[in-house]
This record gives structure tokens, C-alpha cells and sequence, in this order.
């Protein structure tokens, strides 16, 4: 039945904007479900699209013609950002914004108590069942799988480091279980599920995450960031990437000397805040980045309908 009402969704997508080509397709996030068979209708007519979705910067949205998150458009050769102007100051304003997200569990809070001294690598893990796991989460699979990889690879750290964990404030789903598990069975890692998330990026030697978005705002903060999943921001010079387990175990093996390029990282995020995301103004988003949007998608849309001539 689900499937039947998915191909209705497409097909009729797809008849609407053959019949209106100057219409615009719009969707919030777009990667799953009814939603997905509404824009890949609207592409398979020549439709322009526009897929929107919350920016991991405050006080933005996301609009892109091509996708959201890994499927988005945010180019990934380096070389284009050589030439990006940074601005410190929008990043230094930028930064002070950031507040940790409000949980919806009364196990997992956001209290701004100190961390341990120890030095940690912090872990702030993902909603299991959100399509950042479901589609992107590369080798490791799942979030299970992504706490089995952390189990095996901190075994590698330097000594008296350790992982530390914590649950997505948001998430239905709850992990303790395998992590409490995995800590009992001698796993390098801690579970803090209280300490202000930020607080606990302030505090680490560097941040670990399949592909969240906390690694993207941990670059604000001037910390090593690795990466295991598919996400726009897992460049050189900006993360360290781990694409299988033994390049995650010898990252870990090395936590204490990892680095990054500040000044890669000054242009990149500057690119994102300044021509990436649509800002919001006191009298709404910003119309004229949004109207330049538009005009991307339709030039967007024009090509892929020549290429498929």
C-alpha cells in the first residue's frame, strides 16, 4: 500500500509540473518518503527544486537546489575557497550564538557544571532512526554500529585519554544500554549525558562524530573535528576523515597530535554564513539571497533537462 501511495505521489509530481514547467518545486528536507517522490517527480519533469532545511548556524536556513546535508551543493575541492575572504569577526559573533540544543528527555540535560580534567575526545551521538544515520552513515552502518566502532578504536587512545559520550538531547531512542555496556566491558569511554554540550566541546581535545552537525559548530571553537560518515564539511584541512576502521583506530592512536588549518576552516565557514545559507533579518529572510536561489535552481534545472536530451 505504501508503496502504491509513493508512486501516486511521483506520478503526479511529475504530471503537475509538466504541465506548469515554470513552476518551482519546494520541500523541506526531501530525502525520504512522499517528500522524496515529490521532488524526484518534479525533476524527472524538468521542474526547478529547492530543498530547505535547518542550517547547523544560528539564525539560518538551508536552501539548495541540490539536496540537503551530503546530497547538498556546497562544492568539495578545496581549491575553491582559496580565494574566500575570511571574516573573523562574523565568525567570532557567530560563535557566541551558539547555545546547546533544549532536551526532550529527563536523562539528558544541558547543565553548564565543569568536565572532567582528563583529556577526552567528545562523542555527541546522533538520533539513530534520523536520515543522517539512516542514509549517511557510511561503514559503520547505524548508530549501533558507530558505538561498536568507538568501542574498538579507544582502545588506541593515548594513555588516561578517553571518549566521551553523550546522547542526542532529542533522540526517542535511547543508547544508554550498549554504551553502559560497552563501559562495563572496559571500553575507553565515559558517558555524560548532563554536562552543557558545548561546555564539553570547550573542554575536549577534539570532537568525534559519524556526521552530525556539532562537527561543523565544533570548528568554531578551534578544535580537531574526525569524521566516519558522508557529510559536506569532511574536507582536508578541516576534519580528519575516517573512512574505515583502521583509519579511525590510528586517528585515536594519534588523538594527541591531531590538527587542522585555521585558516582553511576561517574561509570555509565565512563562505557558508556569507553566501551559503540564507540569513535571517528583522524583517524576515534575507529576499535577495533567496531570489538568487531561485535563480540557481531554474539554471539548475535547465541543464539537467539538456543532459537528459
Amino acid at each position: 500500500i505504501k508503496l502504491a501511495f509513493l508512486r501516486g505521489r511521483y506520478n503526479w509530481a511529475r504530471r503537475y509540473f509538466a504541465q506548469h514547467p515554470d513552476h518551482l518545486a519546494l520541500c523541506w528536507q526531501g530525502l525520504t518518503g512522499t517528500r522524496r517522490a515529490f521532488m524526484e517527480g518534479a525533476r524527472d519533469a524538468g521542474a526547478a527544486r529547492l530543498f530547505a532545511e535547518l542550517a547547523p548556524l544560528p539564525g539560518f536556513k538551508s536552501l539548495d537546489p541540490e539536496g540537503v546535508n551530503a546530497e547538498g551543493s556546497v562544492p568539495q575541492d578545496v581549491a575553491f575557497y582559496e580565494y574566500i575572504a575570511a571574516d573573523p569577526d562574523l565568525l567570532a559573533t557567530l560563535k557566541g550564538q551558539f547555545t546547546a540544543r533544549t532536551s526532550r528527555r529527563a536523562d539528558v540535560g544541558q547543565s553548564g557544571k565543569q568536565t572532567t580534567d582528563s583529556p577526552y575526545i567528545f562523542v555527541p551521538l546522533q538520533v539513530p532512526d534520523d536520515s543522517q544515520m539512516v542514509l549517511f552513515a557510511g561503514w559503520v552502518g547505524s548508530m549501533e554500529g558507530f558505538i561498536n566502532a568507538l568501542t574498538n578504536a579507544a582502545q588506541s587512545l593515548p594513555d588516561g585519554w578517553h571518549l566521551r559520550l553523550k546522547e542526542h538531547p532529542s533522540s526517542k531512542i535511547k543508547l544508554t544500554p550498549q554504551i553502559n555496556a560497552a563501559i562495563l566491558a572496559g571500553a575507553r569511554m565515559e558517558l555524560d549525558n548532563t554536562t552543557d554540550s558545548f561546555a564539553q566541546i570547550r573542554a575536549s581535545r577534539g570532537v568525534l562524530t559519524c556526521n552530525s552537525s556539532m562537527g561543523l559548530q565544533a570548528m568554531f571553537f578551534d578544535v580537531p573535528v574526525i569524521t566516519t560518515g558522508r557529510c559536506f564539511y569532511a574536507l582536508p584541512g578541516l576534519t580528519r576523515h575516517a573512512g574505515d576502521a583502521v583509519s579511525l583506530r590510528k586517528a585515536l592512536e594519534h588523538a594527541d597530535q591531531l590538527r587542522f588549518d585555521p585558516d582553511s576552516r576561517a574561509r570555509f565557514l565565512t563562505w557558508l554564513a556569507k553566501d551559503y545559507y540564507i540569513a535571517e533579518t528583522e524583517g524576515g529572510f534575507d529576499q535577495e539571497a533567496i531570489d538568487r536561489r531561485i535563480a540557481e535552481a531554474r539554471a539548475c534545472s535547465g541543464n539537467q533537462l539538456s543532459s537528459a536530451k
